[in-house]
């Protein structure tokens, strides 16, 4: 029965539709994970632009606002911006950027939420500066910071397997960069800030659901590793946004709010799309020369096979995002080509969800009525995306590197099956490599599929049981593995995991135990939970946003605070029938 469950590796990725030919340099960390801690956000390095802002090394965290500066000067130096000036409706040409200006929140305004960890350790600022009224303003679109000239950018993208055309920032604010005692350069942005001349038929807002649902997960896959953008606040206002949140035509009326938010950079594969679209080649290569200068230090900007080098590192570290998405149960919800970052960090989050019962047709998304970006289908949805970027940077490359580049594309599957492999060695505490370890992740996930098992908490409990519990089957206070083990062949696969650790020389239980809980959250922002906290702040009520976010910044420790809310224990009964659209 044991050899019958090879086949289950496709659980883990569906390589029947690739044909591996090349592989490629794997992760370029030497730790397992693509990103090393200091790195989460991004594979970027400093700039060493003109608007680099010179810290004195004794300057402590900046006490007062008016000494935070940003700058748009190197953007506005290096790329041709939108000759047009205004918030209208437009198509827009020969550019990266279009100047607009955001539109004020109508008071009275509230401060939501805030990240200490962003406020603190990327912007330089002192916690006290989040109490000013200034601070509401400036981080909801009312002022402006020193040195900004906000931007909206141009891009467009593949949106469920279709060109789109013309997309573009509909309802956010490029305020700046910010160059911080680290030497981190972060690109600050405001999200649902008003209109821009890319916003078609929106209003340029977002509403308070949605905006909670940014801010708390994107902090939320920062402490689980997972690199991603980072949310600074969460601005509320009582300005009403009128929304159909289910697309049915009930449409009610929603209160508006502003993510402020940052990325190193939040270039997007739909950035190259639409200069490749429009014929426009020479700025396709200025923005391709910009990115790799700024943030792929690796790639000299002499070599010959830049364009190429370039593609080869996206193509792997998008495959490693993926497979790190996959490891804690996350779905995007929204895979299109215009939501791919080009620095593989998770943006644009929106209808996402984490997998509770295990399900490889998992959809978090109510308008994927086809379930293309159902969780099962994250890994083939990024190789989509993938020949997309590949068709985009088809004009800069030679007869040669198109072969190559194709090349590259066959080793994706490979890169996404041992990143992924690896990953799942790690939750389940194996060291070194044997051969059936493929079958025995395979035949865990099948059963935690047949059985609708928690994926967070089976491999949560997993950590925390110990050999001796394991080997007597006594789940007793362990739900999750309790519903497992109800499986027929449990028995039969518990064997042979036991069997598997015993052969780990030099490694005690407790290390085991360790390790397992270092990498198997005991937290993620379930939907329920979120949806709990949003029902609160939409009356005034932001303590679960706080206590969520506090809990979700150490997803690793068990904490007395979340156990007593149920985050570790089994989602309440009404918890299926929560629906998440595109609608926010």
């Amino acid at each position: 029965m044991w050899i019958t469950y090879s086949v289950l590796v496709v659980v883990l990725v569906r390589a029947s539709i690739f044909t591996a030919v090349h592989a490629l340099d794997f992760c370029q960390s030497p730790q397992l994970e693509c990103h090393t801690d200091d790195e989460a956000a991004s594979n970027s390095r400093p700039s060493q632009r003109t608007d680099k802002f010179r810290w004195n090394a004794n300057i402590s965290n900046l006490a007062h606002l008016n000494q935070f500066i940003v700058s748009c000067k190197t953007l506005l130096e290096t790329f041709p911006i939108d000759e047009i000036d205004g918030n209208f409706v437009r198509t827009v040409k020969r550019c990266i950027f279009s100047r607009s200006s955001p539109t004020p929140l109508k008071g009275p305004l509230r401060l939501a939420a805030v990240s200490k960890d962003v406020i603190e350790g990327i912007l330089d600022l002192h916690m006290d500066v989040t109490h000013a009224n200034d601070f509401l303003h400036l981080a909801s679109g009312g002022k402006l910071l020193a040195g900004s000239v906000p931007l909206a950018h141009r891009y467009g993208g593949h949106q469920f397997g279709y060109w789109a055309g013309q997309l573009g920032d509909g309802r956010a604010h490029l305020l700046g960069r910010y160059s911080n005692r680290k030497g981190e350069t972060w690109e600050l942005q405001l999200k649902g800030s008003g209109k821009t001349p890319y916003s078609r038929s929106g209003d340029g807002r977002a509403v308070i659901r949605s905006s909670v649902r940014e801010f708390l997960c994107s902090e939320a896959m920062h402490f689980l590793g997972v690199p991603t953008s980072r949310a600074a606040s969460l601005i509320v206002s009582e300005e009403p946004v009128m929304r159909d949140q289910f697309y049915n035509g009930n449409v009610k009326k929603e209160r508006g709010a502003v993510v402020l938010r940052l990325a190193k950079s939040w270039f997007r594969i739909g950035s190259l799309e639409i200069l490749t679209q429009s014929g426009e080649i020479d700025l396709l290569r200025k923005l391709l020369n910009f990115m790799i200068e700024e943030h792929f230090s690796s790639i000299s900007s002499e070599d010959p096979e830049k364009y190429l080098v370039f593609f080869s590192t996206v193509v792997n570290e998008t495959a490693c995002l993926i497979a790190q998405w996959m490891s804690v149960g996350f779905a995007h919800g929204v895979c299109n080509t215009d939501n791919f970052s080009l620095l593989s960090i998770t943006i644009d989050y929106g209808p996402f969800g984490f997998m509770e019962s295990y399900n490889p047709n998992f959809i978090p998304n109510t308008s994927d009525d086809e379930g293309r970006y159902r969780i099962g289908a994250q890994a083939d949805v990024g190789l989509f995306n993938l020949q997309k970027l590949q068709e985009a940077l088809r004009p800069v490359f030679t007869h040669t590197q198109q072969k190559q580049a194709k090349m590259i594309i066959n080793g994706y599957a490979n890169v996404y099956q041992k990143r992924i492999h690896q990953i799942f060695q790690s939750k389940l505490g194996l060291l070194g490599e044997e051969e059936e370890d493929s079958y025995l992740v395979a035949f865990l996930l099948k059963m935690m599929e047949d059985t609708q098992s928690d994926f967070t908490m089976t491999f949560r409990q997993l950590s925390e049981v110990s050999a001796k519990q394991l080997h007597n089957e006594n789940f007793t206070e362990l739900w999750a593995l309790s519903d497992l083990s109800s499986h027929k062949h449990f028995s039969e696969w518990l064997h042979v995991y036991l069997l598997r650790l015993t052969r780990q020389m030099n490694d005690s239980d407790l290390d085991r135990q360790h390790r397992m809980k270092n990498v198997n959250p005991r937290y993620v922002l379930r939907n329920w939970m979120a949806e709990s906290a949003i029902r609160k702040a939409e009356v005034n009520d932001f303590s679960e946003v706080e206590l969520l976010h506090h809990i979700l910044s150490f997803p690793f420790v068990t904490q007395e605070t979340a156990e007593e809310a149920g985050y570790a224990a089994r989602p309440p009964q009404w918890a299926p029938r929560l629906k998440v659209s595109c609608s926010s």
